[in-house]
Parts: structure tokens; sequence; C-alpha cells
């Protein structure tokens, strides 16, 4: 198996040797780990976005009180609200900021909780929202009862 990736490498290099290289020192050099103090810190092994060129992937935010292990409230707005607080200050650290943000997923423990929710993103994308996708899922991590990751196009 170790041989045939080898030999599949040198085959995608050899074909076009100089792009090949360049490509993968170009986005090499170019990922960047973005973090602040002003949302929380990760969970697990993972940072809380990335640029890589002039695309910023912001993990999924829930709403936890940054420099707290504690939610902004029990309810599902006081966390949505939280989570959009945690995002605007991920895309402030990166320079961005929500006009920039092309894509969100949101994931909710409660699809009840779909217009509630609506309601407090929509304040923060007032004109123009990115692309979205929501998801019903069985459980968010600490129970939370919302999570939102987002993707940002820089300029």
């Amino acid at each position: 198996m170790l041989a045939a990736r080898a030999f599949q490498s040198s085959v995608l290099s050899s074909s076009r040797p100089a792009q090949r290289r360049t490509m993968s020192a170009v986005q090499a050099s170019s990922k960047q780990v973005i973090s602040t103090d002003r949302a929380p810190a990760a969970l697990g092994p993972y940072s809380q976005a990335i640029r890589a060129g002039n695309t910023l992937y912001v993990s999924g935010q829930i709403g936890i009180v940054p420099g707290t292990k504690d939610f902004a409230s029990e309810g599902v707005e006081g966390q949505a609200e939280q989570v959009m607080k945690n995002m605007g200050a991920i895309l402030e650290a990166a320079g961005a900021s929500y006009k920039h943000v092309v894509k969100t997923t949101i994931l909710l423990a409660d699809m009840g909780d779909f217009a509630t929710v609506n309601g407090i993103y929509g304040k923060y994308f007032p004109e123009n929202p990115p692309a979205r996708a929501t998801f019903a899922v069985k459980t968010l991590p600490l129970n939370a009862k919302v999570e939102i990751e987002a993707t940002a196009v820089l300029e």
C-alpha cells in the first residue's frame, strides 16, 4: 500500500512538477489559525477558525460565554444570541464581519426552535444573507440547543 502511494505521489508530481509544487507551497503557507479570547476556547482538538487563502472557516459555535464554561442561558434564544456574538468575535479576529459570510450550517437540538433561531439569526444578516443549511440533531456538545458554523470569504 505504501509503495502504491509513493508511486501515485511520484506520478502526480512528475506530471506537472512545477505547478504541483507551487500549489502545495501556497496552500501550506496560507493556512492560518484564528483565535480570540472574545469567543469560547475550543472544546476539543480543533481551532476556533482557520483562514486558508481568502477563505475563513469558523468552527461550530455554541452559546457559551467566553472565559466560562457556562451557557448564556438555558433557553435557545439566549444561546442563539451568544452563538452569533461568538461568531462575530471570531470573524473580527480574522479581519472579517458578518457581511463576509457566504455559508452557514445550523444544528438544532429541537427543530421546534427553528423560528426562534431564525429571528435572531436574521438580525445579524439583514441584507443578502448567506447560503444556509439547517439540521435537527440528536444531541449537541454540552447539550447545547443550537450550534452554528460559518464560511466567509475575505477581500
